[in-house]
């Protein structure tokens, strides 16, 4: 599949999508719909790197492709105006499902407190020091992305995300580390798993790791947060895309096996 070819067939999907939800248009003034800007933004969580970069990518090799296509500027101004929208293909919840946390880093932990305008803070990933924020992320029992929420990397992951578990109280039991344990919460569909009790959270690990060396989403360059949040909703929306990307077919065990690999940029 060639580049050009996947990309249309992503703009297609998106397209569709909110075409049968009615939020596709065009401002009169506008130069790009609503799904064009949607699909530039997946097209640059799934590129990885930096926003010049990436714009210097698209508009040189692929601008035939986006006639209309703005300045760099203006299209990461659109893309944070827009970033709600990847809401839209967030997964339904299942009975069973898995949470867990991801440390981004931003910055160097040595260039911590150079600029008064930082919006990372130091924390614990995979046990060393980072300063930038974290990702909590909802699975259901295939994988794909019920629902997120972010933090700097400095708070306590049961203080932070406690929303996430409550939103799906009455929908899902939730599979959790020993992070999300705290002495005055505790909601009846969060199950807190010591370490390797349950293999079922192996499952987060595989998407994280997935994310991490098909969309290089360790360490992201943003210096405002709404762009950072930005850069994690269209991440996830661009793996529940791509991970049903040739639809969800079971092995004989009743596994739905995952992988964005062939969609590497």
């Amino acid at each position: 599949m060639t580049t050009e070819y996947f990309m249309t067939g992503l703009f297609t999907h998106v397209d569709d999508q909110f075409n049968e939800q009615g939020i596709n248009g065009k401002h009169p003034q506008a130069k790009l719909y609503v799904s064009e800007i949607i699909t530039l933004g997946l097209l640059f969580a799934l590129k990885g790197g930096g926003n010049r970069a990436f714009y210097r990518w698209l508009s040189r090799d692929y601008g035939a492709l986006f006639p209309q296509l703005p300045t760099r500027a203006r299209l990461f101004r659109l893309l944070n105006t827009y970033q709600d929208l990847t809401d839209t293909f967030k997964a339904q919840p299942s009975l069973l499902g898995v949470i867990d946390t991801y440390g981004i880093e931003l910055i160097h932990p040595r260039r911590e407190g150079r600029s008064e305008k930082q919006i990372g803070r130091k924390g614990l990933s995979n046990q060393r020091w980072i300063v930038g924020g974290k990702l909590c992320i909802l699975l259901n029992n295939i994988g794909l992305v019920v629902d997120w929420d972010c933090d700097t990397a400095n708070v306590y992951d049961g203080s932070a995300f406690q929303k996430i578990v409550d939103g799906v109280a009455d929908q899902m039991v939730v599979f959790a580390d020993d992070g999300l344990d705290k002495v005055d919460w505790h909601p009846e569909n969060l199950k807190v798993c010591q370490r390797g009790e349950c293999n079922f959270r192996m499952l987060v690990e595989t998407v994280l790791s997935m994310l991490t060396y098909v969309c290089h989403f360790k360490k992201v360059m943003h210096r405002v947060w709404s762009y950072f949040k930005m850069r994690l909703g269209f991440t996830m929306a661009l793996f529940n895309i791509l991970a049903q990307w040739h639809g969800l077919e079971p092995d004989e065990n009743g596994f739905v096996p995952l992988s964005i690999a062939e969609f590497s940029l």
